[in-house]
């Protein structure tokens, strides 16, 4: 941080001034003094020109009145910047509040107590109430309007400070005697303030000032040191909040007179006197100092005595009251910033949020990139590349070292065990250095290395590529460097204060003035300088031979590393010191083309230097970004930091040295001859480019070509050359024009010479299809369907680049361009148009499975199988069906295309839905691909399943049915296989009979295939005999019962007698019903409790009635049975006697003829009855 003094306005007939206030918002300068004197003056900017802005800028008294109220001298003045009102107190006790109103300060308010005179004045942080303290211990607190709100009176103390914290509940009171008292907003005694810094002090003391920060700017860190409070002997501490037990304490070693944050809380100014052993005066001082208490730098005052000191709203500039004048300083700030490959990057607190806002903001295309940082310690930058030095956590003493790119993407954070208070980097490395220690790290390789290079940095890469050297080491650049933080932890006599570092050389400067020099990469010492001075910017030329030094004090010197001299002991030292001392130097950078060559920031002028001469200054106050081809790049970065959040391409300025402006002054005015003699005196690449530019312009090619040979740019020297071999002048003269970026014009020349050719080539060189496809359509020509196809395909790539997918669809068809028009359709989701397309290509066309790949994606399984048999992949198309679920489909084309794998295929997936249970879904699926042999099987075992679990005996008929039509279904299936092979040779019945035989060859294993109707036809007769016996008929109901003994291995038997027992005794015919006990009592899977039930029942049945049946004859043919059973009515149960009946198409059973008129549907399978 660097300062110097810079205005100083006199105030009339030297009245001597006693206090001073800076308004932050408005910008009004209040001070007061002797015989009630009260100005208000304000400083502006006026200048017309943009690049002349902020300090630069000259500044004049906009307003300076005096205000008449005060008789005594004004001893307090403050300001309300949110009311823009001015209280104002005299020695007599009279307090005046000032209003603005039409450019003038009137009186507002008035008051005297006649009793005591007012020590301090305090407004809380939004502007609502004053607190005003008398030294007779009186207290009032009262509101903006001017209303008292309350008063209290401390008695035996003498007041004389007074200051609200930031939220408007405390408020602190300082006594005469160095006391603090803490009160509550009601005035209340909550407790004395413990101060740390008064330990071992003797002797009486005052209060020099309170001032408590209130974080309308965000906190430079979370939690920082806000409220700071210094006493007149130098003795300062520096608190977090009124009660914190552990403050940052300052010995100033100054008679201090009064203090100020500035507007940010990142710097205090400490204000009063030094004593100078060599003088007998007190020289005038302000100390500058961080919140955690480190000393940035002391500004010398002159004048006999200070009395008060205030900041401005921006930081920038102090304002001190000395004497009977006001001195103001500029300020330049620490700001933490950096510069890399077109990007500024700068970072700012802000009030919502505890981190440092980072913003990379893209000067070239005016965009900004924002990264929030906690606790950042600094901004370093070099090429494309930034170094964000952090902390890793507040409790933790690590940190971190992150590079990013330029627009604040993280690449590689590091984590150190060493405080990086100084870093410097190179295109390949990073250095970071604590007082005692410094870091190297190789981020990257350099891309253009020589061998012997690359085999160094190989070298040192096996070895680690992180090392810690201490200052005092003496390295040698063999494997010295060993990464061990223990070396970090060892003190120094002498810390470091200052490193730069280029391509071959890192220097370190150390607080005594000894400048150490290493070799690097490989770090070894190889000299020690010793200068006068305390270094705080260290800065190398782009070839390490000079080094630039600015001090604590702004003296800028310069150090040539490799002269050897001899010194005043006629010895022989390497190193000398130039003659060249620039004082108030706050800023320098040397170019990076030229050794001699820099530029420096003198209080607000830049100078630049060749040869260590200046050239004529320039005023500004920027910071220099960048110094390369003879142009300089500053940015305003004061400007920017004003509304960090919108920056403006206006900040950043660019300055042409002298040599640059000589030349083009002369190329335009006396003639490219005497320009290139000027310039062969004053070589440089870029001068050169000027003259080959201007020699171009005037079609002057010799010169030109030998500019270009001169700045060395081979694609000029081509240019040149090609020209050299054009025919026609105003040919050239277009060329020339395209090649200054002219392309409007130079197409137009084309076009006046009727060559559209060239203006069609001009613009596809510039890749302006609209432009081609306009110039296409004036005229015809041979190639220009090749054209026209490629201008309508690269609109739509710019069209489809800008997901205008409609507007790409219209340019790609006139393009006919399939592939991407295949894409526009599956963005745009045409389905149709896609379709469309696919049925348009040829067979085999190499797009077909990418569109099919489109229709798998989303499920449409048709399109997608029809575009890969289309391009001849059946394999895919049966992938795609299996993929979607549609097996039927798969199994036809498996089938069709005669694929051995798709058995396999139906098989796992079958056995992965069986896995998961979804039995029925295997089933379906097994249905779905014809195999209904294997969904038969399945279903018959979930019948059998569900029977067992005793489940509604109809749900079981049905499914029991289910079986049987798949095994229905399965023989026809075999049928129709074997009709299909012996067609034509013999008749039908021959192939019916082989397919049985098939079928009979297959189904040997299993029980159901034989009778698959059984289990329906159980459960149907089962079903129907207790219907009938519920309806009433009986006997029909015996009838039923009857035929169920046939099934006893599907129904429990224990089922089936119990029925028929109920249906016999229900129709009287108890021998029937007697052999049903007699065959239940029987059953071994009984218990004997259920037996003797059955007994029991038994016998009260047929102690009532002989076990006889009445009508013998019907029932006989019934319980024989036996070989010539005659079929059953699956409507009524009854045998079928006559010669008529129905026989159902799908299950082949029988219904007597005059029963099936009542029905619409087969009884059993429930087929429809044609």
């Amino acid at each position: 941080m660097f300062f110097y003094l810079s205005k100083k306005i006199a105030v009339p007939n030297n009245v001597k001034l006693k206090c001073i206030s800076w308004n932050k918002d408005q910008g009004f300068i209040a001070c007061g003094g002797e015989d009630g004197l009260l100005k208000v003056l304000r400083l502006e900017t006026q200048t017309d020109d943009s690049k002349l802005r902020g300090l630069a800028a000259p500044s004049n008294l906009s307003m300076n009145q005096n205000l008449e109220g005060h008789s005594g001298a004004v001893q307090v003045v403050t300001w309300n910047e949110q009311y823009q009102k001015l209280t104002t107190s005299d020695q007599n006790g009279l307090i005046i509040v000032w209003m603005l109103y039409k450019g003038s300060w009137y009186e507002e308010m008035i008051n005297n107590r006649n009793k005591s005179v007012v020590r301090s004045m305090s407004w809380n942080a939004d502007g609502q109430k004053i607190c005003i303290v008398y030294e007779d211990g009186a207290v009032i607190v009262g509101s903006v309007d001017g209303n008292r709100i309350w008063g209290k009176d401390l008695k035996g103390i003498q007041l004389c400070h007074v200051t609200w914290s930031a939220d408007s509940k405390i408020l602190l009171f300082g006594m005469a005697n160095g006391e603090i008292h803490i009160y509550d907003n009601q005035g209340n005694f909550i407790m004395k303030m413990k101060l740390n810094c008064l330990v071992n002090v003797t002797g009486a003391i005052s209060i020099a000032g309170i001032h408590w920060y209130h974080g309308t700017e965000g906190y430079v860190e979370p939690d920082c040191p806000c409220l700071a409070i210094c006493f007149d002997n130098g003795r300062c501490q520096i608190m977090r909040h009124e009660n914190d037990q552990n403050p940052v304490l300052i010995d100033t070693g100054m008679y201090v007179v009064g203090i100020q944050w500035n507007h940010i809380g990142s710097v205090l100014a400490v204000a009063g006197s030094q004593k100078v052993v060599t003088q007998d005066k007190d020289v005038n001082i302000v100390q500058f100092y961080t919140p955690f208490g480190e000393h940035l730098g002391t500004l010398k005052v002159p004048g006999k005595q200070m009395c008060s000191l205030s900041w401005e709203g921006g930081g920038l500039k102090i304002a001190l009251a000395v004497d009977s004048f006001i001195y103001f300083a500029n300020i330049r700030p620490d700001y933490k910033w950096g510069y890399c490959s077109n990007t500024v990057v700068y970072a700012y607190t802000r009030p919502d949020r505890p981190e440092y806002c980072v913003v990379f903001w893209d000067t070239k295309n005016n965009e900004k990139y924002i990264k929030y940082v906690k606790s950042l310690i600094s901004i370093t930058t070099c090429g494309d590349f930034c170094i964000l030095a952090t902390k890793a956590d507040e409790n933790h003493p690590q940190f971190v070292l992150v590079l990013c790119n330029s627009i604040g993407t993280p690449l590689d954070p590091k984590y150190i065990d060493l405080v990086p208070l100084f870093v410097a980097m190179t295109k390949t490395h990073v250095i970071a250095a604590s007082k005692e220690a410094f870091y190297t790290w190789q981020y990257r390789v350099a891309k253009k290395l020589t061998a012997l290079e690359i085999n160094q940095i190989t070298r040192s890469r096996k070895e680690g590529r992180e090392r810690i050297y201490h200052v005092d080491d003496v390295p040698s650049g063999s494997v010295d460097g060993v990464f061990d933080y223990s070396k970090a932890i060892q003190g120094t006599r002498d810390p470091i204060c200052a490193i730069t570092a280029s391509d071959k050389t890192l220097i370190v400067g150390r607080e005594s003035g000894v400048i150490q020099r290493y070799s690097f990469p490989n770090v070894a010492l190889i000299q020690k300088y010793s200068l006068d001075c305390r270094a705080c910017q260290l800065s190398l030329n782009c070839n390490s031979s000079r080094l630039a030094i600015i001090d604590i004090a702004g003296v800028l010197t310069f150090f040539d590393l490799d002269t050897r001299v001899t010194d005043s002991t006629g010895q022989q030292v390497v190193g000398e010191l130039l003659k060249l001392e620039r004082k108030d130097v706050w800023d320098m950078k040397w170019a990076k083309d030229n050794p001699d060559l820099f530029a420096m920031m003198e209080k607000t002028r830049m100078y630049v230097f060749r040869n260590l001469d200046p050239e004529e200054p320039i005023q500004t106050s920027g910071y220099i970004c960048n110094f390369e081809d003879l142009e300089i790049k500053s940015v305003l970065l004061d400007e920017i930091l004003k509304n960090p959040e919108h920056p403006s391409k206006d900040y950043i300025i660019n300055f042409e040295i002298r040599s640059l402006r000589d030349s083009r002054a002369l190329i335009e005015k006396v003639g490219i001859e005497d320009a290139s003699q000027f310039i062969e005196d004053n070589p440089h690449p870029r001068l050169w480019r000027l003259l080959a530019e201007a020699a171009l312009q005037k079609l002057d090619l010799y010169t030109a070509q030998q500019a270009f040979v001169r700045c060395k740019d081979y694609q000029g020297i081509k240019f040149v050359k090609r020209l050299g071999n054009l025919q026609s002048e105003s040919m050239k003269q277009a060329e020339v024009i395209a090649y200054f970026g002219r392309f409007e014009e130079a197409e137009r020349m084309y076009l006046d010479m009727d060559r559209r050719d060239l203006a069609i080539g001009l613009r596809l060189k510039l890749g302006d299809w609209f432009r081609v496809l306009q110039l296409l359509k004036t005229g015809s020509g041979d190639a220009d369907d090749s054209l026209l196809e490629q201008a309508h395909n690269a609109i739509g790539d710019y069209f489809a680049d800008r997901q205008k997918w409609l507007n790409a669809v219209q340019y790609y068809v006139k393009g006919r361009n399939q592939e991407r028009l295949a894409e526009c359709y599956y963005m745009l989701e045409d389905y149709e148009g896609l379709e469309n397309l696919a049925n348009s290509l040829p067979e085999n066309h190499k797009l077909l499975p990418e569109i099919a790949q489109m229709f798998v994606r989303v499920g449409m399984c048709e399109q997608a199988v029809s575009a890969f048999l289309k391009c001849n992949q059946p394999k895919a198309a049966v992938d795609t069906c299996v993929h979607l679920n549609q097996w039927n489909k798969a199994v036809e084309l498996a089938k069709s295309h005669s694929m051995k794998e798709i058995g396999s295929l139906l098989a796992r997936y079958a056995s992965h839905l069986l896995e998961k249970n979804k039995t029925l879904d295997a089933i379906e699926l097994y249905r779905k691909a014809s195999y209904f042999f294997d969904a038969a099987k399945l279903m018959y075992k979930i019948a059998d399943e569900e029977a067992k679990k005793r489940t509604k005996p109809l749900r079981v008929k049905k499914l029991y049915v289910l079986s049987a039509l798949l095994i229905e279904q399965y023989h026809e299936q075999m049928k129709n296989a074997q009709r299909g092979k012996v067609k034509g040779k013999n008749s039908e019945a021959t192939s019916a009979l082989a397919g049985l035989l098939e079928e009979e060859v297959l189904s040997t294993t299993s029980r159901f295939t034989d009778n698959a109707w059984r289990g329906a036809e159980a459960y149907h007769f089962f079903i129907l005999a207790q219907r009938q016996l519920y309806e009433g008929y009986v006997d029909t109901a015996l009838k039923t019962a009857l035929h169920l003994r046939d099934y006893e291995d599907i129904i429990p038997s224990v089922e089936i007698y119990s029925l028929l027992a109920l249906c016999a005794c229900a129709s009287r015919a108890f021998g029937t019903c007697s052999k049903a006990f007699i065959k239940l009592e029987s059953l071994e899977t009984l218990s004997a409790e259920q037996k003797q039930q059955y007994e029991d029942l038994a016998l009260e049945i047929f102690t009532k009635h002989t076990p006889k049946d009445n009508r013998k004859s019907e029932l006989n043919s019934l319980l024989e049975g036996g070989e010539g059973k005659l079929p059953t009515c699956i409507a009524t149960g009854s045998p079928i006697i006559e010669y008529q009946f129905w026989v159902c198409k799908v299950c082949k059973h029988y219904v007597l003829a005059q029963e099936i008129s009542n029905y619409n549907f087969c009884p059993l399978c429930h087929s429809s009855v044609e």
